[in-house]
């Protein structure tokens, strides 16, 4: 058993992705293989996966390489056929580089991402049922100090502004790593509080799975 503390971790975001290349199958199977012919990858290299799997597509993950044409997409689980029809998940991957730090990030909260379930009520039974559904769209919100001077600030403001999306990174102080993609909102305006430094906020809204990995 061990925990991890928020001290020392750091919060990045991308919006610089290599080109496309095309992934021509993908196995059921954990982790899922997929055939990627001469893909030049590393083990450990950072892949954005977007696939015919609704279940599986717009996410970040890491890629162990098996061969020349194919890796392994660590963490990301195809076994299950009823959520992933055999031979539906091609797609393309797209190497995710350009790491940039979010600066003066303060707190971190975060929803969704939990199971959501509809609720039956038969005729005939007085206790009513709840059968999940699948999980609730995931948004991580980021208070960060205000410095409207500082160059990664402007960044991101400026990525919020055209509505583009991009690849998230979380690393614990204990090695652990967080991964997700979407879009990035960040508020221009500060809060002001006595005897607090100024905030702004920082909102990310994520479009596919999230992806952890052990240190």
């Amino acid at each position: 058993m061990s925990y991890s503390l928020p001290e020392g971790s750091s919060q990045q975001f991308t919006n610089t992705f290599a080109a496309p290349k095309t992934v021509s199958a993908v196995t059921n199977a954990n982790p899922a293989v997929a055939t990627i012919t001469g893909h030049g990858y590393l083990t450990g290299d950072e892949v954005l996966f977007n696939s015919g799997w609704e279940d599986a597509t717009d996410m970040v993950c890491k890629v162990e390489v098996v061969d020349a044409n194919s890796v392994k997409l660590l963490g990301l689980d195809t076994s299950a056929t009823s959520f992933f029809p055999a031979g539906t998940g091609i797609g393309t991957t797209q190497k995710v580089t350009g790491w940039t730090v979010i600066p003066q990030v303060l707190t971190i909260s975060s929803s969704g991402g939990d199971a959501k379930f509809t609720d039956v009520n038969p005729l005939a039974k007085r206790n009513g049922i709840k059968i999940p559904t699948g999980f609730n769209a995931t948004s991580i919100t980021l208070s960060l100090g205000y410095d409207a001077a500082n160059a990664n600030y402007k960044t991101m403001v400026g990525i919020s502004r055209t509505l583009s999306k991009v690849a998230f990174r979380q690393v614990l102080s204990g090695g652990s790593t967080q991964y997700g993609y979407g879009y990035m909102s960040v508020s221009e305006f500060p809060k002001l509080n006595n005897n607090q430094v100024n905030t702004v906020d920082a909102a990310l809204a994520f479009l596919g799975k999230t992806m952890s990995y052990d240190a």
